[in-house]
């Protein structure tokens, strides 16, 4: 049996000038991801899943444990190549399953009807239990930047999310233009450190985090909260 690797996740809100004189430090010490385009950014934008009584949102809001959450998302306007995530939350780290997605099976799901092929991965009998169960549905939709680099000492992920916005238009998942709020404080982005067991200590230093404050922030648990789409 395989066993599950779970990996640590740090979360800094930095200003802009923040993120750049970072960047800059960084780029002879990383490598940037080459799935970026030739500015090195693409745009992400994901769909999150909870159940009629918001558990997914308690849940982070209370601090559980173990905790996971699922999302549909693709990358710039590559919308025929969409992704499920799973990500599940367990003593401080985080594990991810994905498989991939066909649009049309995206686009029956947002119209509710979901249904399950055979040999299906996974993941996507995971959420089709709990689309049945649990009632979970579509719920909000996430936008960003993505600015990712890359460090194979500690298999080291660094990603510099500007510009993210959310929208509760589920419907418009699909759609050349999102009507989306900006989530952030004027001025703020995000900073996300993603590795195994180790974080380098040249790349803390070099990118200078004892200068900034460790955040907990969540894409989803503050999009439900901008797009006010239920009782707080």
């Amino acid at each position: 049996m395989e066993q599950i690797k779970y990996r640590n996740e740090l979360k800094y809100l930095c200003s802009e000038q923040q993120l750049r004189l970072m960047e800059m430090r960084i780029k002879h010490l990383c490598r940037p991801d080459p799935h970026a385009g030739a500015d090195g950014c693409y745009t992400v934008r994901s769909l999150y899943f909870d159940d009629n009584w918001n558990s997914c949102y308690y849940d982070n809001e209370n601090g559980v444990d173990h905790r996971e959450k699922f999302r549909i998302r693709f990358y710039d306007d590559r919308n025929d190549m969409v992704t499920l995530e799973c990500k599940e939350k367990r003593h401080g780290k985080n594990h991810k399953y994905a498989c991939s997605m066909g649009r049309e099976q995206c686009e029956e799901i947002l119209r509710g009807q979901f249904q399950v092929p055979e040999n299906a991965s996974p993941v996507l009998n995971r959420l089709f239990l709990k689309y049945r169960t649990q009632c979970y549905r579509p719920k909000v939709i996430v936008e960003y930047e993505r600015t990712p680099y890359l460090c194979r000492v500690g298999n080291v992920r660094i990603t510099f999310d500007r510009n993210i916005a959310a929208s509760s238009h589920v419907w418009d998942f699909f759609s050349p233009r999102l009507a989306a709020r900006p989530m952030m404080p004027e001025g703020m982005q995000l900073l996300e450190i993603k590795y195994d067991e180790l974080f380098p200590e040249y790349l803390y230093h070099e990118m200078q985090l004892a200068r900034l404050q460790l955040t907990s922030y969540s894409k989803y648990y503050m999009a439900r909260r901008f797009t006010a789409d239920f009782c707080i």
